[in-house]
């Protein structure tokens, strides 16, 4: 989410005094304010996630606890609602490529150590200033794009006229709440996707059974599965992270924590870099921060780390305890719930791009396009967009004409 969206998306700060602003000493709070913003993000969050691991055959357990260690991390680092997202266009490529686990964890690592050195030499500044805002939009667009059309084309249509009804019924709820605060509708979305499962397609019995202590599982990565991961999986997604996960991350700070110090890029680089260094040997998938994940949490509620913190515990107790049980329920998920979710994801990435001019608008639809349709698109469409963008600028090269 950009920041201008992001913005949009969610209220001014609040002064100082107020119930819910936020402390300008960077402490935490656990109230029920912040409770409310911990699930800010989960309609975002989980359908990547549920896709991620059945796309894959991931462990779920080792998933689900160190996305949620990575939450608690990145709240106590930074003290502000900073949450912990799965990397978009590294999920869109694993669902619908079905990416192998060990291509994935490779990815992760040479997704991590790309960061690293980008942020540390200070080159993560220079592309930043590099690569336009069109271009950025255009990445966001074909991401999009992919995400809708993996959903409408694989996911609602899988169940039949009863999997189109569910489709029906959970587009309807999405629809209905759009945009309400007290009640979001993505949780109720997931909540009857759950209990389809679990009428239907999960005996008592198999629930129980997956209930019990599981820690992560230790995972090998070898330099061939780091080499498959950077080409399939680091080249298409680090761009889209320079503008998405680390510019608008810290424009929207600055904007919701006018008393805090700035965040700097390279520190937001350097975080993004070691959750990828660290989650991949234990089964964990790429994440990376995000705009949209800090506006999402500030507008249930949440002003202080804390928020993350409370979501990371939660993920935390489900994979060491439930984990067996979410395994049991994800593999029987349905399918047209989870593409409902993806849609209005899609959706929210495609209508980024209203704030651009036409000149510009062409160009990010252009490099849209060209990301989600050529082998490894989003690196030949940045390329493409920014030596194209000077052209358009100066008028020479115009769209729809």
């Amino acid at each position: 989410m950009s920041s201008s969206a992001a913005r949009a998306a969610v209220p001014p700060p609040e002064p100082p005094d107020s119930p819910g602003a936020a402390t300008a000493d960077g402490g935490l709070r656990f109230d029920r304010n912040e409770l409310s913003g911990a699930f800010g993000d989960l309609g975002t969050d989980l359908p990547l996630l549920v896709g991620m691991v059945l796309a894959a055959g991931l462990d779920a357990p080792s998933v689900l606890v160190m996305f949620g260690a990575m939450q608690v991390a990145t709240g106590l680092a930074y003290r502000m609602p900073m949450p912990v997202q799965p990397l978009k266009a590294v999920a869109a490529l694993v669902i619908t490529q079905k990416v192998p686990a060990t291509t994935l964890y490779g990815g992760g690592l040479a997704i991590g150590v790309t960061m690293l050195v980008l942020a540390a030499t200070g080159m993560l500044g220079w592309l930043a200033r590099v690569v336009p805002r069109a271009v950025v939009r255009g990445l966001q667009f074909g991401l999009g794009l992919q995400l809708s059309l993996l959903a409408l084309r694989d996911m609602v249509p899988s169940g039949g006229v009863a999997g189109y009804a569910l489709a029906a019924a959970a587009f309807a709820i999405v629809l209905m709440l759009l945009g309400n605060r007290r009640w979001p509708p993505a949780p109720l979305v997931v909540a009857l996707g759950v209990a389809w499962a679990l009428w239907f397609a999960v005996r008592p019995v198999e629930l129980v059974a997956g209930i019990g202590f599981t820690l992560p599982a230790p995972r090998t990565v070898g330099w061939a599965d780091v080499t498959a991961g950077f080409v399939a999986l680091a080249l298409p997604q680090v761009p889209l992270s320079l503008g998405n996960s680390v510019l608008a991350t810290r424009q929207l700070a600055a904007d919701l924590f006018p008393d805090r110090p700035p965040l700097a890029v390279r520190r937001i680089g350097l975080t993004y870099a070691a959750m990828n260094l660290v989650a991949p040997w234990f089964g964990g998938v790429p994440t990376c921060h995000g705009s949209g994940g800090m506006a999402g949490h500030w507008a249930m509620g949440g002003r202080t780390g804390g928020s993350v913190v409370l979501y990371g515990i939660f993920w935390l107790v489900l994979g060491l305890f439930f984990g067996g049980a979410f395994t049991t329920i994800v593999q029987v998920f349905p399918r047209p719930v989870l593409g409902v979710l993806l849609v209005v994801e899609g959706l929210t990435l495609l209508l980024l791009a209203r704030d651009l001019a036409a000149p510009e608008l062409g160009l990010a639809v252009l490099v849209g396009l060209v990301a989600a349709t050529l082998p490894n698109g989003y690196l030949v469409a940045m390329v493409l967009g920014v030596a194209l963008h000077p052209l358009v600028r100066r008028g020479r090269l115009q769209f729809g004409r």
